[in-house]
């Protein structure tokens, strides 16, 4: 037998390589993210990588249609080789995104800067699983063709409520679609062509924030998300935590004080039950408020000033804050990032959250800049949907998914 020479012909040295030029190569376009447009050098500099292999990952980059160089020179002119700037190529691909609500889905188109280029809201009240998923991936289609038809979508990341396994692409439980088991990948997939990604809409947005939102949520952050569907996501350093069968963020079944809304599971006074979107607007119908149960109706009665609806959302806020204060003293993290509509829209919602959170927790030492706002209202199921694939992107930007695009081109 023949001995084998260590060095480029060794696999075991081959597949050793493979991870760290994949991490390289992520730096390189993170680096890009952040700062872009911006030299080679400074790429360097920021990345701790060699200048060489900063040249060599731009160009792979720009090959694959990720970077493109600038025409004009940064930095001071003299003699010398020229700083010529590079920055994400935004004109060339574009990433789909989708988020699955209780009421209506969300599809979105982003650029590598995740910025919505066009977002679709669909009501589907009345259907199954199969027939949802075929009918967003028409739309998509449809987005693609109206508003993207010479970009090269990179993928499709979706993004839902309640229990979802990212690893094998399912939804695991989604109490209030009615779904249990729903292989959400492999419809899709069979639907549209593309690569796609699955998560949980809470953990979507945490990659949001950390890829594209608050520097200091890369450190640690919660992700508390109220809307009709209630749950939270936790990340430190590098890792985005999702337990065994992604189960972790479920925060659904928390007790909170002063409520007796009876819940699914039996109980009274769990988190969802208490501030549901659902919940309060059934109240707000329940009153003689609102002719009808309506979400954004109340919000909007809200909104002109209206004291009983005003009210409704400000003792929500303070349920919401109880649980805020709790998962803060557990997690201890460095940010708390709320995605809340009436947050988003009525001024005196992220006051009330912060004055429980100041009363009940004991490890939030600065309330104001421990619990914030997400950092894309208005925008917030889009960018999640399209989270979940640019997460994927920028992990690895020269892995699977490229090679795929390039198999199919």
């Amino acid at each position: 037998m023949t001995s084998q020479r260590a060095g480029a012909d060794d696999p075991q040295r081959t597949q050793s390589r493979g991870p760290r030029r994949g991490a390289s190569a992520s730096a390189v376009l993170r680096a890009v993210l952040d700062h872009g447009p911006i030299a080679r050098r400074t790429i360097a500099r920021h990345t701790g990588l060699s200048a060489a292999a900063v040249t060599g990952h731009t160009a792979e980059l720009a090959r694959h249609g990720l970077l493109r160089e600038l025409p004009e020179e940064i930095g001071p002119k003299g003699p010398g080789r020229p700083h010529v700037p590079v920055d994400l190529d935004t004109e060339r691909h574009v990433v789909c995104g989708v988020h699955l609500a209780v009421h209506h889905a969300t599809v979105a188109l982003l650029d590598l800067r995740g910025n919505v280029l066009v977002q679709h809201e669909e009501p589907h009240d009345g259907l199954g699983a199969e027939e949802l998923l075929a009918r967003t991936a028409e739309i998509l289609d449809d987005l693609l063709l109206g508003h993207a038809p010479d970009r090269v979508p990179l993928g499709l990341g979706v993004a839902t409520g309640g229990w979802v396994d990212r690893e094998s692409g399912t939804v695991v439980e989604h109490a209030m679609l009615g779904w249990r088991n729903v292989p959400a990948r492999a419809l899709l997939a069979s639907c549209t062509g593309l690569a796609v990604e699955v998560d949980g809409h809470a953990r979507a947005l945490v990659r949001a924030e950390r890829l594209l939102g608050s520097r200091r949520a890369r450190e640690s952050v919660v992700q508390l998300f109220t809307g009709n569907v209630v749950d939270a996501a936790f990340a430190t350093g590098d890792t985005v935590h999702h337990g065994p069968r992604s189960a972790a963020g479920a925060v659904a079944h928390l007790p909170v004080d002063g409520s007796t809304e009876p819940c699914r599971c039996g109980r009274t006074g769990c988190l969802e039950a208490a501030v549901s979107e659902q919940t309060l607007a059934r109240r707000g119908a329940e009153t003689g408020l609102l002719p009808r149960a309506s979400f954004p109706q109340l919000l909007a009665l809200a909104k002109t000033g209206d004291a009983t609806a005003r009210r409704m959302f400000l003792d929500r806020a303070r349920l919401v804050g109880q649980a805020a204060a709790l998962l803060i003293d557990v997690l201890n993290p460095e940010v708390l990032v709320l995605v809340d509509q009436s947050v988003a829209q009525l001024p005196d919602c992220l006051p009330a959250i912060r004055e429980e959170v100041r009363i009940r927790s004991r490890a939030c030492v600065n309330v104001e800049e421990a619990v914030v706002a997400t950092s894309f209202p208005g925008q917030e199921l889009a960018t999640a949907g399209g989270a979940v694939m640019l997460d994927v992107l920028f992990a690895d930007p020269l892995g699977p998914l490229l090679t795929r695009l390039s198999r199919v081109s």
